[in-house]
């Protein structure tokens, strides 16, 4: 396979530039436009200082290994080949805005293409060959093709076949093997090393559950190095495939410990949800820890289009059921997107009176109980046990993201009137939920956390959540709002928990489009330059290392 170092370091430059609006030869405005949309922010942390000799030389790897989940990330979404024709782009933002998006398809609009000569995304992205079927898929006699680490391919012959992920990208693996041998010789805390010499044994055998299991574990490490195939939003054939990324993070101490008391309040959290009983039978787990980071590198899925401000892992369920899941907050990521966006639309959209309620104790609460509310409700189906995710199959993820939206808006009511947490209100909350659907929604309406975002913003219209004034302005009815983020709960937790994914579909189809009115809010923001996401500066060099 073509590798593109070079190419990279190229590429690298070129995203700076567009974002700068700096051009050597003539962009397309339109482009351009799209390009300035990505607020620049330079990814770094005082708690670098922290960290001891070691754990910046691990830092130092971890970087590098990302940048092979980068580049395996590159050839599952788009493909090596259409990646190196990028390169003959003579328009330097058209260049740039495919480094941000990965590929040839805006991830925030849609997934349009933008550039020339692209059509439609392949529903499978690069994970199945684009001519195949479902009648081809269903007749390929291989129990791997289920597998979430795997990729289907054509032979000379054009007849399809399978290839597990550690042998489609083997050189790639073996410079991540030989890093990782680094990395646990210079790890000190045990639960890391522990973690790092099973994930090295993960990327051999693609069985990510014992890795899975240890990183649960892993409690008291300052460094945390989130690697691997992970999320499958982007197979929208069978919801199957997991993307390659990874995320290195410096534990916010201080900030960790303030939530570590909520853990244990997992199962009585399940009881309270606003849903038939039937469907919160399951218990989570409480071995789980809710923690604080900064992020000092993004690679791959991660990185590509919207940033992940806040991560709930493991995905696989029977972890989950074991030992619950962790949930890691990205701090420095989420105040940069509060500053450069959240605050620009709340000025500009909600009416003055509750313009002040949007605060950033609050997005940090609902983003944080987001991830909490991941790990509840119900994981198998009540008519059957199936696994909810297989049972939804492709519509699961956005599902998922709306059921976490909700019960952790949810949730986050319930502590505050417990005093549990004392640095925002309920109001607060709503308000602050409310105004960010405004920023999610302009993810688009194929990702599946837009999809979420708009179902739940349609929701809470058609139930009086909020109005506009003669100015435009959004007035939000704080006690509507909160009946109707029960009624949005109960609803999403028994889709789930039927499992009928005709019904999803069904639903989403006619409730996650974008109408008249908020298309039009939609427009003024867009019109007022307000940025949709952010791109990151990073690397060894920002973090002076």
């Amino acid at each position: 396979m073509k590798k593109l170092s070079i190419f990279l370091m190229a590429a690298t430059m070129l995203i700076a530039v567009g974002c700068k609006g700096k051009k050597t030869v003539e962009s397309n405005p339109e482009i351009q436009q799209k390009v300035d949309e990505y607020a620049e922010f330079s990814l770094t942390s005082d708690l670098i200082d922290g960290l001891s000799a070691n754990e910046k030389e691990l830092v130092k790897i971890f970087i590098e290994i990302g940048k092979v989940m980068d580049e395996i990330y590159w050839d599952e979404y788009f493909g090596y080949a259409n990646r190196a024709s990028l390169d003959t782009i003579q328009d330097p933002a058209i260049r740039a805005f495919a480094r941000i998006q990965y590929g040839a398809w805006d991830r925030l609009d849609s997934e349009k293409p933008f550039i020339p000569g692209y059509g439609e995304r392949p529903a499978g992205c690069n994970f199945y060959p684009q001519d195949m079927t479902r009648e081809e898929f269903d007749a390929l006699e291989d129990t791997l093709k289920d597998s979430q680490y795997s990729v289907i391919r054509r032979d000379e012959n054009g007849a399809l076949y399978v290839l597990p992920y550690h042998e489609a990208y083997k050189e790639e693996l073996a410079k991540v093997d030989a890093l990782l041998e680094k990395a646990i010789s210079l790890a000190e805390n045990e639960g890391l090393k522990r973690y790092l010499e099973a994930r090295r044994e993960a990327f051999r055998t693609d069985d990510y559950f014992e890795s899975d299991m240890v990183w649960m574990d892993m409690k008291d490490s300052k460094l945390d190095f989130v690697v691997g195939p992970i999320e499958n939003y982007d197979d929208g054939i069978n919801g199957l495939k997991c993307s390659h990324e990874a995320f290195v993070l410096v534990k916010d101490e201080q900030w960790s410990s303030d939530l570590s008391k909520f853990a244990a309040l997992l199962p009585e959290m399940q009881k309270l949800l606003p849903c038939d009983p039937k469907y919160k039978k399951e218990v989570p787990g409480t071995d789980c820890d809710i923690n604080v980071y900064d992020v000092v590198y993004y690679a791959g899925d991660c990185n590509a289009g919207s940033k992940t401000i806040a991560i709930n892992l493991p995905n696989d369920e029977r972890v989950q059921l074991a030992k619950g899941s962790r949930r890691l907050q990205l701090k420095n990521a989420m105040q940069a997107k509060f500053d450069n966006i959240m605050v620009p639309i709340a000025k500009l959209m909600v009416c003055p009176e509750q313009v002040d309620s949007v605060t950033f104790n609050a997005f940090f609460g609902n983003t944080c109980y987001h991830e909490v509310a991941h790990g509840l409700g119900i994981k198998n189906t009540v008519n059957g046990g199936i696994p909810c995710r297989q049972a939804l199959g492709a519509q699961y993820s956005a599902w998922e993201e709306a059921k976490a939206d909700v019960c952790g808006l949810f949730l986050t009511e319930q502590l505050i009137e417990r005093g549990l947490i004392t640095n925002t209100t309920v109001a607060q909350n709503y308000i602050t939920f409310i105004a960010g659907i405004l920023r999610s929604v302009r993810f688009g309406a194929t990702e599946a956390h837009g999809v979420a975002n708009i179902m739940c913003y349609n929701y809470f219209f058609e139930h009086g959540a909020f109005t506009r004034n003669a100015d435009g302005k959004y007035v939000i009815n704080v006690d509507a709002a909160r009946e109707a983020a029960r009624g949005w709960a109960a609803l999403i937790i028994a889709m789930e928990g039927e499992g009928d994914a005709a019904a999803a579909k069904a639903y989403s189809e006619q409730n996650g489009k974008i109408g008249a009115d908020l298309q039009k809010d939609l427009d003024a923001i867009r019109d007022a330059s307000i940025p949709r996401d952010i791109v990151y500066r990073q690397g060894v060099a920002v973090l002076g290392l």
